[in-house]
């Protein structure tokens, strides 16, 4: 699936002069559209049939579930189980649709003006008929990439939209380095910078490593049962919460919102049409600047407790905990409880999402300051090595799973023989 994801971002749209474009593209170095660019893994480059990648089905998710919070009606839908979950994802689907229109419209009539200031213009046939079968590639994409996404989950190992943004990023790796490499032997970058950049890229690694294998340990008791004539010892247990529950997403869905306004902004841009106002702000957005910063640390932390609060539920887990017997010493069961864990999760939610924030951040200073690759940023250092742990986490399952497969089968063949 992922081989087939790369392939079609090599798959260009209809009516697109790739010279052009090339051209054009490389004025825009450094900007918004280059980060964009890497986590579609270089298919906004390229203006393929996937140029807009997955970020429609994120923001569209992101929608869905802030609407399962805030409306009654979503939230009855997500409290009904599978059926629920369905007609959410659905839902999702059809805001996917919405939004990949609009930014592909915005996209085709960017396209058309981008460059017309210079004489150059990427679009060879301009025109209405351009923007529609724009419109129409770019929304089979992206929604063969969605459906290639759940594929993955579904079948496959991990979450498959998270694969894809990976593949994309790790895509692009090989000509970042590549790149560094040959300003290093030309001697535009310093063979000490080349070294710093290295022991910062692989330190950042490390203290992701770190901080993902976080845990705090809540202790739960198990009180004496008795069975028949025989009473059975109480059993103690852990409740492992992470530092970082929410793991890549508050990252992805809040470039994701900047990213979406800001792509189409640019592309406007280029036309020198834009309100003095609009151009003051897009160039206030721009990739590293202060509000920038603001606003993406300020997404980073709201997620963080938005989607912790999303897949861990205090009042749940404390019910369960009080069905089976199980209670936390020195806290009552219950409404206390619930109090309890919510007070604790908090509580390092704070300390998770401060390591998002320093991590994505610190290295953005140094990409704005020393002009360092992108691709070694810490936004995309998180999502590779947090994905990569979480799919190595769960191959090492299905194997121990499988193990014990095959030593069930070979039990009962050998009860069989008996």
């Amino acid at each position: 699936a992922l081989v087939v994801f790369r392939l079609i971002s090599f798959v260009p749209l209809p009516g697109i002069d790739p010279l052009a474009l090339s051209s054009l593209f490389s004025q825009t170095r450094g900007g918004v559209l280059d980060f964009f660019n890497m986590f579609s893994g270089g298919a906004l480059e390229r203006m393929s049939l996937i140029a807009l990648g997955v970020t429609p089905y994120i923001t569209a998710s992101i929608v869905v579930q802030l609407l399962t919070s805030l409306i009654p009606s979503f939230m009855a839908l997500k409290k009904e189980g599978e059926s629920g979950r369905k007609t959410l994802n659905q839902y999702t689907r059809f805001g996917t649709v919405f939004l990949t229109i609009v930014q592909g419209y915005g996209i085709a009539v960017g396209l058309e003006s981008w460059g017309a200031g210079q004489g150059a213009s990427a679009v060879i046939d301009p025109g209405y008929f351009f923007r529609f079968t724009t419109v129409i590639s770019l929304l089979g994409g992206t929604m063969f990439l969605m459906w290639l996404g759940e594929q993955i989950t579904a079948r496959g190992i991990g979450n498959g939209i998270s694969l894809i943004i990976m593949a994309g990023i790790v895509a692009q790796l090989p000509t970042a380095l590549g790149t560094m490499f040959e300003q290093s032997r030309t001697g535009a970058l310093s063979a000490g910078f080349v070294l710093l950049v290295t022991i910062v890229a692989l330190a950042t690694i490390a203290f992701i490593c770190l901080m993902e294998r976080a845990q705090r340990r809540i202790l739960i008791q198990y009180p004496k049962r008795q069975s028949g004539n025989r009473m059975s010892q109480g059993d103690s247990s852990h409740l492992p919460l992470k530092i970082n529950t929410s793991g890549v997403i508050p990252p992805i869905f809040a470039s994701s919102l900047l990213l979406m306004p800001l792509t189409v902004a640019q592309f406007f841009s280029q036309q020198g049409s834009m309100p003095e106002w609009l151009t003051t702000v897009t160039t206030a957005l721009q990739h590293g600047a202060p509000l920038y910063m603001f606003l993406y640390a300020a997404g980073i932390i709201f997620f963080s407790f938005f989607y912790t609060a999303v897949v861990f539920n205090p009042d749940e887990t404390a019910e369960n905990l009080k069905k089976y017997g199980g209670f936390i010493p020195g806290i009552r069961p219950g409404v206390r409880t619930s109090e309890y864990l919510d007070f604790v999760l908090t509580r390092i939610t704070v300390i998770g999402a401060a390591y998002l924030t320093l991590i994505c951040l610190l290295p953005e200073f140094l990409i704005s300051e020393l002009k360092v690759p992108f691709y070694f940023g810490g936004t995309s250092l998180l999502i590779v090595v947090n994905v990569t742990m979480d799919t190595v986490a769960q191959i090492q399952s299905h194997m121990l799973a499988h193990q014990y497969e095959g030593l069930i089968k070979k039990a009962k063949l050998r009860g069989g023989r008996r």
